[in-house]
């Protein structure tokens, strides 16, 4: 962001429940609990002085084997400013996070997206379901678990055979 008032403005709004993420590639971050992702989102696109109103991307990151593995990055703009922020979120095991469609319609998209790779479940989301795979598609790609040439079905008898509990299987619940 172009001046330090963006760490001052988080503080005084959400005091320690927003933790600063540094300014990794000159972008400043910062790292939130799933709980409270939608206030933190609402509160860039709403303040005049911010008014983050562009949601360039949401994207997952798998951090296997580590607890609460699964990150979702969001990404935004400020097209009167020309300011970049990105907000990471980890969530728990199965990962849920609460959907944003409702600030951004253009998550409808990317959270469809990051589901479909990564299984991870956003929250309210009006019509959550694959966007690149099937629907009988097992398990999620981008997951650092998922076998390499994929699991065994009419499609790709190469794969590899499915186990009763794979890891790929959690969070695919709704």
């Amino acid at each position: 962001m172009g001046g330090p008032n963006l760490r001052e403005r988080i503080e005084h709004r959400f005091g320690g429940r927003v933790r600063d993420g540094g300014l990794p590639h000159g972008m400043q971050t910062f790292l939130v609990d799933p709980d409270l992702v939608v206030e933190l989102c609402q509160f860039f696109k709403d303040d005049p002085e911010l008014r983050f109103d562009f949601l360039s991307d949401i994207c997952g990151v798998d951090h296997y084997p580590e607890e609460d593995r699964l990150e979702v990055v969001y990404h935004l703009y400020s097209i009167a400013f020309k300011w970049r922020v990105r907000i990471k979120c980890r969530s728990g095991d199965p990962p849920k996070v609460p959907s944003v469609v409702g600030v951004w319609r253009t998550a409808n998209w990317h959270e469809r997206e990051t589901y479909d790779m990564y299984g991870i479940v956003f929250e309210g989301h009006p019509d959550l379901r694959r966007i690149y795979m099937w629907d009988e598609f097992e398990g999620y790609p981008m997951r650092k678990d998922f076998p390499l040439r994929g699991y065994k079905d009419a499609y790709n008898p190469f794969g590899e055979e499915r186990t009763a509990a794979a890891p790929s299987d959690t969070g695919g619940e709704r």
